[in-house]
């Protein structure tokens, strides 16, 4: 707290990632409140920049634009947001967006196809899902499990757990961890 938020060069107070029905919006809303910072979603983001929707973007110019659209926001919002920022899904995917991750405090927020499911269902317009959702969304986890895992910090299962729940176990991690920009100014 006391952090001025969006101030060019401060940084997230979390970064959170995870696949689509984690609770990444939901625990991101919680937890920013609960600290008193700004929530930012690098996917309104990529919105914002194209004037339409993510289907519509994938549609329209192909994955690999969408992909240059996310990794811009994404830098843009690890030097520029100092509240808790969350990541579109496949944001991990990159090398480069990967590497901007470093020395940033990560939570995965990992979680079950059938909580996904339950939360978010599968039958919203997710371009990555098109076809059969679950056998898609099973593929999309045994590739970005190893990604999400290798850029976190802490990992948080959110299976069966309360959204306020899983922003309690973040809060005390927060607590416990290292304060570089504080410990800078003292």
């Amino acid at each position: 707290m006391g952090e001025t938020m969006g101030e060019q060069g401060r940084r997230p107070l979390v970064v959170l990632v995870g696949p689509p029905g984690a609770g990444k919006t939901t625990v991101g809303l919680l937890l920013a409140q609960a600290h008193e910072v700004a929530f930012r979603d690098t996917d309104a983001d990529v919105v914002d920049r194209a004037g339409k929707p993510i289907p519509d973007i994938f549609v329209d110019e192909g994955e690999p634009y969408f992909r240059a659209l996310e990794h811009d926001a994404v830098a843009e919002a690890l030097t520029g947001h100092a509240g808790v920022l969350a990541l579109g899904g496949g944001a991990i995917l990159a090398d480069a967006t990967r590497a901007l991750l470093a020395g940033h405090h990560v939570v995965f927020l990992d979680v079950d196809l059938a909580d996904a499911v339950r939360r978010v269902g599968l039958d919203a317009p997710r371009p990555l899902l098109v076809g059969n959702p679950r056998a898609r969304w099973r593929e999309l986890m045994e590739q970005r499990r190893p990604l999400y895992t290798e850029v976190a910090a802490v990992i948080v299962n959110t299976a069966g757990r309360s959204p306020e729940d899983v922003v309690a176990e973040i809060s005390a991690g927060l607590k416990n961890r290292p304060q570089p920009e504080k410990d800078a100014q003292r």
